[in-house]
């Protein structure tokens, strides 16, 4: 699943020509393009999807989008670093008909 998922900008630094920021979304920071929001600044809330922030948004919006995942369960899955990914995917019951064709009904 690809979510964008609303997190508070902590820092915004130039790396190579790129304005990248770091973005915390409810307690896990991670690296985020902000080219794409030059309005953004220190302390804005912005959605990210697939590590660009795509659009400002306000703090109230931004916490509730937040509860709401953690309730429903897929804020831990959105925000899981790559090994972690790989770990959950080779715990899950493996097919060999990857579109479950051949998996018994």
């Amino acid at each position: 699943m690809c979510l964008a998922i609303p997190g508070k900008v902590e820092s915004i630094a130039d790396e190579g020509g790129l304005r990248v920021g770091r973005v915390n979304f409810g307690g896990v920071v991670k690296r985020v393009c902000m080219d794409y929001v030059p309005e953004v600044e220190v302390g804005d809330y912005t959605l990210v999807h697939v590590g660009f922030a795509i659009s400002k948004i306000d703090q109230q919006t931004a916490e509730e989008t937040l509860d709401s995942f953690r309730q429903m369960g897929i804020l831990d899955e959105e925000l899981a670093g790559e090994e972690e990914q790989l770990a959950r995917a080779a715990a899950r019951p493996q097919s060999l008909c990857p579109d479950g064709s051949c998996d018994p009904q």
